[in-house]
């Protein structure tokens, strides 16, 4: 059963965020409030919403900020936004400046907002490919993603958690999940910290970034060493410990399994061989193979000329 909806809400009315907020509840949305719009960003970086609802009847200079920054981003893009609108701004307000997905009027009529928050969640599923554990594009996004790279002084670079299927089974899905989204929230922030790029969840623990050559060996390091640090905290003392648990194997047979960790596959797109989809692929692969025959987290670049 997927978890519900998240929903943020910002108006600088209080007593009309709370009471959309106890109205959104009711329909099994799980809602949350804010007063003011200059905190939007930091919430979404923190813990991204499935929709924004934004009041833009009161500050509409902040509200545009806080729309075109969250759709300058790939991560965010695909977030609906709607917009509350007063009736008396129709005619003057700049709609070109607000790349929004739809608008309500103020005061509200709850059964068309919620036909309208129906729709947008419909058309979002149906226009993007998005993961919709990690919220990250999938494989029809990475694919035009790594062919706009070619050439250029771009890595595409294949991430992997080993050892993920056994403490799948041996922790449950949900444990699992959250290692998935875990390792998502880091790969984006590294690469977002690092002048932006793009990001893609393949499937499973398989995962897609494309940064700047030239950073592409802070960007793994930056990765490797929160994912090293924060999946410590999915194990006991004892555990940690001893640096494994007790699991099964792909055979069905009982083994010491070792902590979670990453292997990352670095191909540089400016390579005179890297002419086509299939051949990154293949060179990932390799790479991805050699990155895990080390011992915990690791990434290998490709530096082969020919």
């Amino acid at each position: 059963m997927l978890p519900p909806l998240r929903i943020s809400l910002v108006s600088s009315d209080a007593q009309l965020t709370s009471h959309l907020q106890l109205r959104l509840q009711s329909k099994g949305y799980q809602a949350t409030g804010m007063s003011y719009i200059d905190g939007v960003l930091g919430v979404f970086y923190s813990d991204p919403p499935d929709m924004l609802i934004i009041d833009l009847s009161t500050d509409g200079t902040a509200g545009t900020k806080t729309i075109t920054s969250l759709r300058s981003d790939s991560f965010f893009s695909t977030i609906p936004i709607i917009g509350l609108v007063s009736p008396a701004d129709y005619d003057v307000f700049p709609w070109d400046t607000y790349p929004l997905d739809d608008f309500v009027s103020l005061p509200l009529d709850y059964g068309e907002l919620f036909s309208r928050i129906a729709l947008s969640f419909s058309r979002i599923r149906r226009i993007f490919d998005n993961n919709p554990l990690t919220r990250l594009p999938g494989n029809t996004s990475i694919q035009r993603a790594i062919e706009d790279a070619m050439g250029k002084p771009l890595a595409v670079c294949h991430v992997d958690i080993n050892h993920f299927k056994p403490y799948n089974d041996a922790f449950g899905f949900s444990r699992g999940d959250e290692v998935l989204r875990m390792l998502a929230r880091i790969m984006f922030n590294a690469v977002r910290d690092a002048g932006g790029g793009f990001c893609g969840h393949i499937g499973g623990d398989d995962f897609v970034f494309i940064t700047s050559l030239a950073l592409v060996d802070q960007v793994c390091r930056t990765i490797i060493d929160y994912f090293d640090q924060i999946v410590l905290d999915l194990f006991d003392e004892g555990t940690k410990r001893q640096g494994y648990y007790n699991g099964t194997n792909r055979k069905g047979e009982m083994e010491k399994i070792p902590l979670l960790s990453i292997a990352i596959a670095v191909v540089p797109m400016n390579s005179d061989k890297i002419r086509h989809m299939a051949k990154v692929a293949e060179v990932g692969a390799e790479l991805k193979k050699r990155a895990k025959e080390a011992v915990g987290s690791h990434y290998v670049v490709d530096q082969r000329k020919d």
